[in-house]
Protein backbone atom coordinates (compact mmCIF):
# COMPACT_ATOMS: atom_id res chain seq x y z
CA UNK A 1 0.00 0.00 0.00
CA UNK A 2 0.96 3.58 -0.71
CA UNK A 3 -0.16 6.59 1.58
CA UNK A 4 -0.75 9.33 -0.49
CA UNK A 5 -1.17 13.20 1.84
CA UNK A 6 -1.44 16.38 0.16
CA UNK A 7 -0.88 20.15 1.49
CA UNK A 8 -0.79 23.33 0.12
CA UNK A 9 -3.77 24.22 -0.77
CA UNK A 10 -5.84 27.24 0.11
CA UNK A 11 -7.21 30.68 -1.37
CA UNK A 12 -5.56 32.85 -3.44
CA UNK A 13 -6.35 35.36 -5.43
CA UNK A 14 -6.07 35.30 -9.71
CA UNK A 15 -2.75 35.19 -10.88
CA UNK A 16 -0.79 34.31 -7.69
CA UNK A 17 0.75 31.19 -6.85
CA UNK A 18 0.65 27.84 -4.68
CA UNK A 19 2.47 24.70 -4.37
CA UNK A 20 0.91 21.64 -3.71
CA UNK A 21 3.17 18.84 -2.01
CA UNK A 22 2.27 15.33 -1.90
CA UNK A 23 3.83 13.02 0.60
CA UNK A 24 4.07 9.45 0.08
CA UNK A 25 4.41 6.51 2.66
CA UNK A 26 4.18 2.77 2.09
CA UNK A 27 6.02 0.85 -0.48
CA UNK A 28 8.91 2.40 -2.91
CA UNK A 29 7.98 6.12 -3.31
CA UNK A 30 10.72 5.88 -6.19
CA UNK A 31 9.51 3.09 -7.74
CA UNK A 32 6.03 4.82 -8.71
CA UNK A 33 4.86 7.13 -11.51
CA UNK A 34 3.16 10.38 -9.63
CA UNK A 35 0.42 12.56 -11.43
CA UNK A 36 -1.98 15.23 -10.11
CA UNK A 37 -5.66 15.42 -11.19
CA UNK A 38 -8.49 17.67 -10.58
CA UNK A 39 -11.99 17.65 -9.90
CA UNK A 40 -13.98 21.26 -10.07
CA UNK A 41 -17.75 21.10 -8.31
CA UNK A 42 -20.37 19.59 -11.25
CA UNK A 43 -16.98 17.90 -13.11
CA UNK A 44 -15.67 15.29 -13.59
CA UNK A 45 -12.15 14.88 -12.47
CA UNK A 46 -9.68 15.82 -15.13
CA UNK A 47 -5.61 15.08 -15.34
CA UNK A 48 -3.46 17.83 -14.62
CA UNK A 49 -0.08 16.26 -14.69
CA UNK A 50 2.19 13.53 -14.25
CA UNK A 51 5.69 12.41 -13.86
CA UNK A 52 7.78 9.03 -14.06
CA UNK A 53 9.61 7.62 -11.20
CA UNK A 54 12.83 8.99 -12.99
CA UNK A 55 11.57 12.72 -12.91
CA UNK A 56 13.09 12.33 -16.60
CA UNK A 57 9.83 13.82 -18.54
CA UNK A 58 6.77 15.66 -17.33
CA UNK A 59 3.51 15.81 -18.78
CA UNK A 60 0.57 18.63 -18.81
CA UNK A 61 -3.14 19.22 -19.59
CA UNK A 62 -2.83 21.76 -22.25
CA UNK A 63 -4.85 23.61 -19.59
CA UNK A 64 -2.17 24.37 -17.36
CA UNK A 65 0.77 24.43 -19.37
CA UNK A 66 3.22 26.91 -19.20
CA UNK A 67 2.05 27.71 -15.76
CA UNK A 68 1.84 24.47 -13.82
CA UNK A 69 5.31 22.20 -12.97
CA UNK A 70 5.38 19.54 -11.28
CA UNK A 71 8.31 17.85 -9.68
CA UNK A 72 9.32 15.03 -7.62
CA UNK A 73 12.09 14.77 -4.61
CA UNK A 74 12.33 10.54 -4.36
CA UNK A 75 15.08 11.33 -1.34
CA UNK A 76 12.13 13.07 0.97
CA UNK A 77 8.97 11.02 -0.76
CA UNK A 78 7.39 13.85 -2.17
CA UNK A 79 5.53 15.04 -5.64
CA UNK A 80 5.19 18.77 -5.81
CA UNK A 81 3.03 20.71 -7.82
CA UNK A 82 3.75 24.50 -8.26
CA UNK A 83 0.82 26.69 -9.79
CA UNK A 84 1.24 29.96 -11.39
CA UNK A 85 -0.43 32.74 -12.72
CA UNK A 86 -3.66 31.07 -11.09
CA UNK A 87 -7.47 31.54 -13.05
CA UNK A 88 -10.56 30.94 -11.43
CA UNK A 89 -11.06 28.22 -13.77
CA UNK A 90 -8.37 26.11 -11.61
CA UNK A 91 -10.59 26.13 -8.76
CA UNK A 92 -10.98 22.31 -7.74
CA UNK A 93 -9.80 19.99 -4.96
CA UNK A 94 -6.69 18.61 -6.03
CA UNK A 95 -5.52 14.81 -5.78
CA UNK A 96 -2.34 13.50 -6.00
CA UNK A 97 -1.79 10.11 -7.66
CA UNK A 98 0.48 7.35 -7.97
CA UNK A 99 0.62 4.30 -10.77
CA UNK A 100 3.61 1.91 -11.14
CA UNK A 101 3.24 3.21 -15.06
CA UNK A 102 2.84 7.15 -15.97
CA UNK A 103 0.80 5.81 -19.30
CA UNK A 104 -2.32 5.19 -16.37
CA UNK A 105 -1.97 8.17 -15.05
CA UNK A 106 -2.26 9.77 -17.96
CA UNK A 107 -4.86 8.56 -18.66
CA UNK A 108 -6.76 8.92 -15.67
CA UNK A 109 -8.04 4.91 -15.78
CA UNK A 110 -7.29 2.21 -13.32
CA UNK A 111 -4.71 4.14 -10.91
CA UNK A 112 -3.56 2.75 -7.95
CA UNK A 113 -3.43 5.16 -5.36
CA UNK A 114 -5.01 8.46 -4.15
CA UNK A 115 -4.66 11.07 -1.68
CA UNK A 116 -7.71 12.26 -0.23
CA UNK A 117 -7.48 15.85 -1.64
CA UNK A 118 -6.91 19.40 -1.25
CA UNK A 119 -9.25 22.28 -1.95
CA UNK A 120 -7.79 25.12 -4.58
CA UNK A 121 -9.91 28.49 -4.34
CA UNK A 122 -8.93 31.03 -6.92
CA UNK A 123 -10.76 33.90 -6.65
CA UNK A 124 -11.59 36.68 -9.48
Amino acid sequence: QVRLVESGGGLVQAGGSLRLSCAASGRTFSNYAMGWFRQAPGKEREFVSAIPWSGSSTYYADSVKGRFTISRDNSKNTVYLQMNSLKPEDTAVYYCAGDLTVWKLKSGTGVDYWGQGTQVTVSS
